[in-house]
């Protein structure tokens, strides 16, 4: 197909790696070229001085510990929100480091501890193994709010791409399993539902960065199994879920030719319909993972869009 993208997106497109993953062996090829995606991401220089640190949270039961890495203004005196937060990767790629610029921006705009999950990936590690490592750390963050500097009844959860849709099941097992009260959701770009049978889905087979090939290899490595099946749990696929009632406002972005967009709009839809204060952002002219693109006004709007949806969420008082 052609896709009419973001005339400031085009001249990227042939820098961009050419993700393909059919196979294990495929999969291998491309986390090492998640190297490539990095250097895309500029250095980000904050203008406040941040401390950054490692930490090593206990994991689901008879599993591994879980590395965490923690987030937050130099010098805090008072609590200030938290946000609990998970990478993307089609739940096969991607780590903490890469996403940490992203994640210094958001501490360095907002005045926020951030808590990134270097959780296991698949198909090494297939569900419920990475939501398992996210509840995980949810759960250790809100216990250990006060050690952290959080305010717990400021304390949200986000996520990008497979990250969204980690953030939606681990905002599902909270409330299913009585566990922390969370402010907000931010699911960007969401991986959601494994029945790979909307419009966008079907049509986008060939959209840059991730398409519907990928899709397919990504649901088969994360369940383990071939995906669409009958028995395949909410936690996994939150799309799945029949009940959206209970969960925290939510913050839901998608772009347009993103083979995951009509499973972000649907899930909002969802959200909404179920009383769950939701608000959902569809960007023209974009791609899954065109955020990279950072020059781009689009994606400057994007990233601007985040911010001020978490400064609203979290209810940010302060960000000087």
């Amino acid at each position: 197909m052609s896709y009419d993208l973001d005339p400031e997106l085009l001249p990227w497109l042939d820098m961009l790696p050419q993700v393909t993953m059919t196979d294990y062996e495929a999969l291998v090829a491309a986390r090492t070229q998640q190297s490539e995606l990095a250097n895309l991401i500029p250095v980000y220089e904050p203008a406040h001085p941040i401390d950054v640190r490692d930490e090593t949270v206990p994991g689901p039961s008879g599993a591994p510990d879980v590395r965490v890495r923690v987030y937050g203004r130099a010098g805090r005196e008072n609590p200030v929100p938290g946000l609990v937060y998970i990478h993307g990767g089609g739940f096969v790629l991607g780590s903490v480091e890469m996403f940490e610029a992203h994640v210094l921006k958001l501490v360095d705009q907002l005045n926020i501890v951030v808590v990134s999950i270097d959780y296991r990936l698949a198909p090494e590690h297939p569900f419920p193994a990475p939501v398992e490592d996210c509840y995980a750390a949810l759960t250790w963050t809100a216990a250990k709010a006060g050690e952290l500097g959080i305010d717990p009844a400021r304390l949200g959860i986000a996520g990008e791409s497979a990250g969204g849709g980690l953030t939606a099941g681990t905002v599902l097992l909270a409330r299913d399993r009585g566990g922390p009260e969370l402010a907000f959701q931010l699911l960007g770009i969401p991986e959601l539902d494994d029945r790979l049978d909307t419009d966008s889905m079907r049509d986008y087979v060939d959209t840059p960065l991730w398409n519907r090939p990928n899709a397919i290899y990504s649901w088969t490595a994360y369940l383990g199994t071939e995906p669409g099946g009958d028995d395949v749990s909410p936690y996994a696929a939150p799309a799945r879920a029949t009940d959206l009632s209970g969960l925290p406002p939510a913050f839901v972005t998608t772009c347009q030719y993103d083979p995951l967009r009509d499973e972000g709009v649907e899930y909002a839809r969802r959200l909404a319909h179920a009383g769950v204060p939701t608000e959902l952002r569809l960007y023209p002219g974009t791609f899954h993972g065109s955020s990279l693109v950072e020059s781009a006004e689009i994606s400057r709007r994007m990233f601007a869009d985040e911010v001020d949806a978490l400064r609203r969420g979290l209810k940010v008082t302060d960000s000087r």
